[in-house]
């Protein structure tokens, strides 16, 4: 089985707010119905939490941090699904059923195993 990674662009919200238990509860039916192919899952803080990290010039440069997202956009990174799937198809199949997908987009990519 190949491992892919499913990323999730939805609105940037905080997911834990009372106004998105409706929605939350659509991802929580979607992990359990998929409970034996989802190998890890997480749920991103809003994107205002966020801390950029650069290393001017080259590594060992001074660090810069900056607060906050790195740029305005519609939809933002909030979540990611690890997913075990035969193949592209299989983990495509899946994906469509994140929630994400209907309102916003999941982005699936291979995972390299390391050997």
């Amino acid at each position: 089985m190949a491992q892919y990674l499913a990323l999730t662009y939805t609105a940037d919200v905080d997911w834990w707010a009372p106004e998105q238990a409706e929605e939350l509860a659509e991802y929580r039916r979607f992990g359990v119905e998929f409970a034996e192919q989802v190998k890890a899952s997480a749920v991103l803080h809003p994107t205002s939490t966020a801390t950029v990290v650069r290393v001017e010039g080259a590594r060992g440069g001074p660090v810069v941090t900056t607060d906050g997202p790195y740029a305005e956009t519609k939809e933002a990174l909030t979540g990611y699904y690890l997913i075990e799937a035969e193949d592209l198809e299989e983990a495509v199949r899946v994906a469509a059923e994140i929630p994400a997908a209907w309102g916003g987009a999941v982005e699936v990519r291979p995972v390299i195993v390391a050997k």
